[in-house]
Parts: C-alpha cells; sequence; structure tokens
C-alpha cells in the first residue's frame, strides 16, 4: 500500500513537472512572437483587456452562482462540497455560498497561479477560475501569524498550480482551497498542508486538468 501511494505521488510530481515544462515551452513561443509584433499596439491591447474585465467586474451587479449544496467534513478535516458547482463563464461578479469559494461560475480570465503569492485581495471570479484548472488557494486573515504567512509563501513559490493571497472575509487565519474542497489549516507547520497539496494539486477533483496556471490575470 506504501509503495502504491509513492508511485501515485510520483506519477503526479511528474506529470505536474511536464505540464510546467510545457506551459515554459508555450511561454518561449509566446516571447518571439511579442517579438515581431509592436510592442505599442501589443500593450494598448493587453491594457484595453485588463481594464475591459475590471469594469465588467466592478460594475455590473452581483449574479447568483449556479451553485447548489452544502459541505459535508470529512474524518481527515476536509470539508467537500456535495451539490453542484457552477462553471459558466460570466462578466458579472458572483455572490458565492462560501468564502473562500470552492467553485462555481466565473470570469474567463483565471489568475496566474504558477507558484504566485499576491499581497492583496483577489476577485474572486478570477481565483475561482484557477481552482478549475488544478490550483491549490492559499488564503489567510488578519489573525494568521507573520511568520507562517512568510513560510506558506515560500512554499508556494516553490509549488507550480498553487496561489496564495490574503481574505479577511474568511473565518479562519488559513485555510486551503481546491476545487470542491477546504480545509483550515493551524499554521505553516501544520502537516495537513503538505497531504492537501500532494493531493489535490492537480488532482483528480480538477475539472480542467493540464489547464494553463500563466498566461491570465497578475494582481
Amino acid at each position: 500500500m506504501g509503495s502504491a501511494k509513492k508511485n501515485t505521488s510520483a506519477a503526479r510530481k511528474a506529470r505536474i513537472e511536464e505540464m510546467r515544462r510545457a506551459e515554459q515551452s508555450r511561454e518561449r513561443r509566446g516571447r518571439i512572437l511579442t517579438i515581431t509584433a509592436s510592442t505599442v499596439v501589443v500593450a494598448a491591447l493587453v491594457a484595453g483587456t485588463v481594464f475591459l474585465v475590471q469594469s465588467q467586474s466592478d460594475d455590473e451587479p452581483a449574479a447568483d452562482a449556479k451553485t447548489s449544496g452544502s459541505f459535508v467534513t470529512g474524518s481527515d478535516g476536509v470539508k467537500t462540497w456535495k451539490g453542484t458547482l457552477g462553471r459558466t463563464h460570466v462578466t458579472k461578479s458572483v455572490a458565492y455560498p462560501m468564502e473562500p469559494p470552492v467553485g462555481g461560475d466565473h470570469h474567463q480570465a483565471w489568475m496566474n497561479c504558477n507558484g504566485d503569492v499576491y499581497t492583496k485581495a483577489l476577485d474572486n471570479v478570477n481565483a475561482v477560475h484557477s481552482l478549475e484548472h488544478g490550483a491549490v488557494w492559499v488564503t489567510y486573515n488578519s489573525k494568521a501569524p507573520k511568520a507562517d504567512v512568510d513560510a506558506l509563501a515560500a512554499k508556494v513559490k516553490k509549488t507550480p498550480y498553487t496561489l496564495m493571497s490574503p481574505d479577511d472575509k474568511q473565518a479562519d487565519p488559513i485555510m486551503l482551497t481546491a476545487w470542491g474542497h477546504q480545509r483550515t489549516v493551524t499554521g505553516a507547520s501544520d502537516p495537513n498542508i503538505d497531504t492537501f497539496f500532494e493531493k489535490y494539486v492537480q488532482g483528480e477533483q480538477t475539472p480542467e486538468p493540464g489547464a494553463a496556471c500563466t498566461g491570465g490575470l497578475s494582481k
């Protein structure tokens, strides 16, 4: 049984590393194409796109998430959403039934989640799209000790398909979220962090395995 677990872990790590190399290759091709285009025009288009995304998210009224169900807490302390999680792309903000959200309708633009650490709160509609791609989202509020925040940031930066940000709306100091799954941890040394990462980073719950975690928004 232990050997099977090790083999599964090694296979998942190899798959993540393979996807990371594929993303790096796509990035290199993208840079070559960008160099051949007009820098001014490209910059203007990017700026206009980001402005449009933010304007649509901020200006339009909240929409109800096409989400129904409730959490069921397992013996391992992980809460699993039992029910439906919408996956429709929307231009409005979404009223999610939990904070941070574990899924639901979301914006077409995802947050970069290739070990990205953000120091400001994210728009949930973008972070949820990252979850759909198989990312684990680490969040913390003002009650989390700075030492734990710093240690978690260092871990996230070394882990593809993860992202981290503050969230003062959440109930507990430190929380881990994947698509359809969530748990609270006691601090950066909590062994449940490694367990959660191992299981849910590009885990079986991922609606779109292998989808990019770069090329999105970087707040």
